[in-house]
């Protein structure tokens, strides 16, 4: 066995873990700001440490300590084992799906080639997807573990809503699937560093399925249990599937949803915006189709191999906080739907879409074949 690559692995997967953590962590100040921002607010501003502020940051800090100096609360009649169990479900399903995300090209070391993506699986698109769909099991079990009719209605909520949206999550990427014909996320990316009429716009998947981008990024938007989609959790209506959870527990299903918020801008950036592909970067450096150059009617700059990588990573990071900082526009914008909306606009709008989406794709990709 080779041993160093394991081991390389596993330090991906530690690092992707951490960085992972360390982005929903910092999403609670973002969220924070950015509303306040949005609503002619300060924001936060109170936590200090020696009478530094730090633009609020220690917020993050005062959460957790908070959390996990509160009491742990299992209420009367609970079911002790699922109870316990439900938001431990929600932060690893919410968690597993990032090894299959490829956050940069390979790196090369000598005779070795590392891929930049903690699990190198070829149907790595299924594997997310069957993740995703995993947590709704924390969901349903926090509602009916708890002993509590509010909480139960919000977990069953939260089920209709995940089956409903991932339908059309899954039918969305149906176009991206038959264009790039893969679903090996890595080789999706790759066929993403391809050009369109005559090398000036990027095949990004944004740019050859449109529509499948607008129902994917509704439809991940329910997916995340947030505004305007937050029925399972709508304090106008009911209380929420976790209103019986106290201390870390409650604050483990806060961050499984922030999770799941990186986690659908990673999708998105990965299937519709070229993920670690930088417009005209190769792997020998930058390919410009314009002026003339030594590659015969295109300019090039040579770029050292950690350069190009490293550009791919920055890139996709840069993508990413896009998506989140669009998602959090979104929830900070839209009001709450009614639950009769939200199930008519999943089951008779978004899924007839995309299902009309397939068939207009297989009819373009057939003539042009």
């Amino acid at each position: 066995m080779d041993w160093i690559a394991i081991l390389i692995k596993f330090a991906l997967a530690g690092v992707t873990i951490l960085v992972v953590f360390g982005i929903a962590g910092l999403l609670t100040w973002v969220e924070r700001k950015q509303s306040a921002v949005m609503q002619d607010r300060i924001g936060a501003n109170r936590a200090a440490i020696f009478g530094f502020t730090a633009f609020g940051l220690f917020h993050a800090i005062a959460d957790v300590l908070k959390m996990l100096s509160k009491e742990e609360f299992i209420p009367a009649g609970a079911n002790k084992f699922l109870y316990n169990l439900a938001p431990y479900l929600s932060v690893t399903f919410a968690l597993v799906g990032f090894a299959a995300i490829p956050f940069g090209n390979q790196l090369i070391i000598g005779d070795r080639v590392i891929e930049l993506q903690a699990a190198n699986i070829n149907v790595a698109l299924i594997f997310v997807f069957a993740m995703m769909s995993m947590g709704v099991y924390g969901v349903v079990l926090a509602g009916f573990s708890s002993n509590n009719n509010y909480a139960f209605l919000g977990g069953m909520r939260g089920a209709a809503q995940m089956i409903a949206y991932e339908v059309t999550m899954g039918a969305a990427i149906i176009g991206v699937i038959m264009v790039f014909n893969t679903i090996d996320m890595q080789q999706l990316v790759r066929a993403q560093g391809e050009y369109l009429f005559g090398g000036w716009l990027p095949k990004w998947g944004v740019f050859v399925q449109p529509l499948a981008f607008i129902l994917f990024l509704t439809a991940a938007t329910a997916e995340t249990k947030r505004t305007p989609f937050d029925l399972p959790e709508g304090e106008s209506e009911i209380i929420g599937y976790f209103v019986e959870y106290s201390g870390m527990k409650f604050g483990m299903f806060f961050l499984a949803d922030l999770i799941e918020t990186v986690m659908v801008a990673a999708l998105m950036a990965t299937l519709f915006l070229g993920g670690w592909q930088v417009i005209y970067l190769h792997p020998d450096g930058f390919h410009f189709p314009w002026s003339s150059g030594p590659l015969g009617g295109g300019t090039f700059i040579a770029l050292p191999h950690l350069a190009v990588v490293f550009l791919g990573m920055a890139a996709f990071i840069i993508k990413l906080s896009f998506f989140i900082w669009l998602l959090m526009t979104v929830r900070w914008t839209l009001p709450r739907f009614r639950y009769d909306q939200l199930m008519r606009l999943g089951w008779k709008i978004l899924l007839p879409a995309s299902l009309v989406n397939i068939a207009v794709t297989a009819i373009v990709i057939t003539l042009l074949r």
